[in-house]
Parts: C-alpha cells; sequence; structure tokens
C-alpha cells in the first residue's frame, strides 16, 4: 500500500514538475554542469568557486582599508600643523591665481598608487585646464610631476611641456628637510614667473578639495606692488638691514615655495588615504552583496538539483514496478 502511494505521488511530481523523460532530464543535468558562467542554469562547482574568489577579495579589500586608515591617522596630524607654515606666508605675498606672467610652471601633485577614487584625476584635470588658460603665443608653461599617477597621466599628450618628474614620494615619511630640497631642485631647474601648485587638500575621510596655489617671483611681486596689483601686507613692513628688498622677495618666495609644498604633499597623502578607505569599504560592501546573491544562487541551484535527483529516482522505480 505504501508502495502504492509512493508510485501516485511520483507520478504526480513527474506530471507537476517535470514531463521531461528521464533521458532528457539526464541531458539538461549534464548541461548544467557544463554551463558557461553567465547563463542562467550554472554548476554548484562553478558557484562554490565563485563565492571563494569574492570572499577572498572581501579579506583584501577590508584590510587594504584598515592599513589606510592607520595610515591616515599619522599624516594627519602632520599636515594640520604643516598649515601653520604656509599661512602667513600667504598673509603677506598674497595668493593671486589671476595675475598675468608669461612664464607658467604647474607643480602637480599626485599619489604612486592606485585604488584611491578620483583624486589623481581631479588634480591631473585642473592642472591641464591651467595649462590649457595659461598658454599663449608670448607665454610658455610647463609641468612639474610629483607621483606615479599624474605622471602616467600627463605623459600620454604633453610630454615634451614636462619639465621634472618626482616619484616615490610616500614611499618614506616625508619631513620638512627633504621637501625643501625637493623645492630646491625645482626652483633650480626651472625658469618661472608664477608656480601653481595643485593638490588635494584634506577635509574629511569622504571629502577633500581641489587646490591651487600661486608663488610668485620676486620680479612680479615687485611689478605688482608698483602697479597697486592685489598683494599681501607685504607693504606695511619696513625692511631694515643689509639685505635689498629684491633679496628678501628671493628668499621669502623660495621658502615660500618650499612651505606650500610641504604642505600639498601632506594634504594630498590624506586624502589619498582617505579616499582608499573610502573605495575600500565600497569595495567591501559590494563583495558582500555579490556574495549574497551568489549564495542565494548556489542554495537554489542546489536544492533544484536535489529535486531533479528525487524526481529521476521516483521515476525509475514507477518505472521499474509498472
Amino acid at each position: 500500500m505504501a508502495m502504492a502511494a509512493l508510485r501516485r505521488e511520483g507520478r504526480r511530481l513527474t506530471t507537476v514538475i517535470s514531463p521531461q523523460p528521464i533521458t532528457a532530464l539526464r541531458s539538461s543535468l549534464l548541461y548544467e554542469e557544463q554551463a558557461p558562467l553567465g547563463v542562467r542554469s550554472i554548476s554548484t562547482q562553478v558557484v562554490r568557486t565563485r563565492m571563494k574568489s569574492v570572499k577572498n577579495i572581501q579579506k583584501i579589500t577590508k584590510a587594504m582599508k584598515m592599513v589606510a586608515a592607520s595610515k591616515l591617522r599619522a599624516i594627519q596630524v602632520r599636515a594640520e600643523n604643516s598649515r601653520g607654515l604656509w599661512q602667513p606666508f600667504t598673509a603677506l605675498l598674497g595668493d593671486n591665481p589671476s595675475v598675468d606672467v608669461k612664464k607658467n610652471v604647474i607643480v602637480t601633485v599626485s599619489s604612486d598608487k592606485g585604488l584611491c577614487g578620483g583624486i589623481n584625476s581631479t588634480s591631473v584635470k585642473i592642472s591641464r585646464a591651467l595649462h590649457k588658460l595659461s598658454s599663449g603665443p608670448e607665454k610658455e608653461t610647463k609641468y612639474v610631476v610629483l607621483g606615479e599617477k599624474a605622471k602616467a597621466q600627463l605623459v600620454r599628450d604633453s610630454k615634451k611641456d614636462i619639465s621634472i618628474i618626482f616619484t616615490e614620494l610616500q614611499k618614506n615619511p616625508l619631513n620638512y628637510t627633504q621637501v625643501s630640497v625637493l623645492a630646491d631642485d625645482i626652483l633650480k631647474n626651472v625658469e618661472y614667473d608664477a608656480l601653481r601648485v595643485v593638490f588635494n587638500k584634506f577635509q574629511s575621510v569622504v571629502s577633500f578639495l581641489p587646490t591651487t596655489s600661486t608663488i610668485l617671483s620676486p620680479e612680479v611681486v615687485e611689478r605688482e606692488a608698483e602697479s597697486g596689483g592685489k598683494l599681501g601686507d607685504l607693504d606695511s613692513y619696513e625692511i631694515e638691514g643689509g639685505e635689498t628688498k629684491a633679496e628678501i622677495l628671493q628668499n621669502l618666495a623660495e621658502f615660500q615655495f618650499s612651505c606650500v609644498l610641504f604642505n600639498a604633499v601632506l594634504e594630498n597623502a590624506c586624502s589619498e588615504q582617505g579616499a582608499r578607505m573610502s573605495a575600500m569599504d565600497s569595495s567591501s560592501r559590494n563583495a558582500g552583496d555579490m556574495l549574497d546573491r551568489l549564495t542565494l544562487t548556489y542554495n537554489r541551484t542546489r536544492q533544484a538539483s536535489i529535486t531533479t535527483e528525487l524526481i529521476e529516482i521516483i521515476s525509475g522505480a514507477s518505472a521499474l514496478e509498472g
């Protein structure tokens, strides 16, 4: 009597769920095992392999987020302290990005590594826009590139305009002495009327502000002062001692550039780590969502396989007894 009930249940399941014959079911199972990735019917082995890959990627992104957070805490204090170096020079000499000069040098600060959002692309876009605005028939505009990522982008279409390239700045923690040597090397190898430093100013972990700081040459500062241009509070001070005003302006311009460059490198490093934290956090969440979808697909595929096997057993038993 139990066998009769089993046969009746088997006939009902075969009719309702899968009216195909046993050979057709076996061929469909074979197709499932050999189905390529991306089709609807996939094998459980393919799904397990994909799940394992996504889990490994999620572990990597979480680890990278923790490393970026650790580096950010170390750099953020130094970047905030360095702001007190260049701010007095801005008050003294001014920061006039709209000044019209013949020789412009654009110092583009970027990172050496990727996976940090769009901070490098933003710096390059602003640098290209400045290059376009400051170009003309009697004008000369050159690039000084700091960082591997800006180098990779600017070399494609502006290789002839690049004067100096510095890379691997963040390999070791930078101090002011190292950056001042870097700034001195730049000043010795380029002729300029205005230095325009392009970098990303750190605001928070999830935001940064693209910034341009302008350092004028001593000749341009004197010219702007004589013509009543927009400068800082330099004219309100009296010059004492044996040095002339030109010598003092020369020293101030060099010191101002080294301070601004030091702050720009630290601010950009902070922005890089903050952007990397955000990017890795987003990647980890996306990996988790993908893992949930793959788990659901795996369970459905496994359940379908079990159901198909049960149907085959019941149909085979029914065929043998019928």
